[in-house]
């Protein structure tokens, strides 16, 4: 049997580096003073955007969800229905988010809807 050879660097000594400057402490940015405004930045068209992505992620998740059922060749409301019917509790507020943009397609129709089957 022959002898286990170790590796090149078992031989060296292990050395650590110190930081320069030593270690930083980080303070945590103080929270704004209750009644105080705070300017978040940007347009009121990139907060309206922000929103809308916010909204289409929430039902990207809701069709990705399996406990609602399968979600192609239906709409997502048609979905959240038949959730609905068969006791599976979907949440309301996606319901409720259908109902307020049901004349945009973008919102009505599921993350699948593109794909030919």
């Amino acid at each position: 049997m022959t002898a286990k050879r170790g590796l090149i660097t078992d031989s060296f000594k292990v050395v650590k580096k110190e930081r320069r400057g030593g270690k930083r402490k980080k303070s945590p940015t103080p929270p704004p003073q209750e009644g105080e405004d705070v300017y978040l930045g940007g347009r009121a068209e990139d907060v309206t955007e922000t929103v809308r992505d916010e909204e289409l992620q929430k039902l990207r998740q809701f069709d990705l969800d399996w406990r609602f059922g399968p979600c192609t060749g239906i709409s997502r409301l048609q979905r959240w229905d038949r959730a609905k019917l068969h006791g599976l509790n979907p949440p309301e507020e996606i319901r409720d988010l259908l109902l307020q943009t049901q004349d945009e397609p973008e919102y009505d129709l599921n993350l699948w809807s593109e794909y030919p089957f």
